[in-house]
C-alpha cells in the first residue's frame, strides 16, 4: 500500500500589489517562509502568519500552506 510521508511545508502570503494598466488584472507578489515545522497545525501557524501579514506594505490576498510529501510502499 502506498504512502505519503510529508518532508517540507512552506507558508505562503500571496499579497495584492495593484492593477495592470492596461488589462485591468489584478498583479500578485508572493512571500514564501520556508522550513516551517513539520506537524504544525493550521491553529498554530494562522496567528503568526497574520503577524507575519502586519509586517507587509502591501494587502493580503490570500495566504496558503504547501506541503511537499515523498510518496513510497
Amino acid at each position: 500500500m502506498a504512502q505519503a510521508i510529508k518532508v517540507d511545508s512552506t507558508l505562503r502570503l500571496i499579497l495584492r500589489e495593484g492593477s495592470d494598466l492596461e488589462t485591468g488584472k489584478d498583479i500578485y507578489r508572493t512571500k514564501s517562509f520556508t522550513n516551517v515545522k513539520i506537524g504544525t497545525t493550521p491553529e498554530q501557524l494562522y496567528p503568526i502568519a497574520n503577524a507575519l501579514v502586519g509586517l507587509q506594505q502591501l494587502p493580503l490576498y490570500l495566504m496558503e500552506i504547501r506541503d511537499t510529501s515523498l510518496l513510497s510502499e
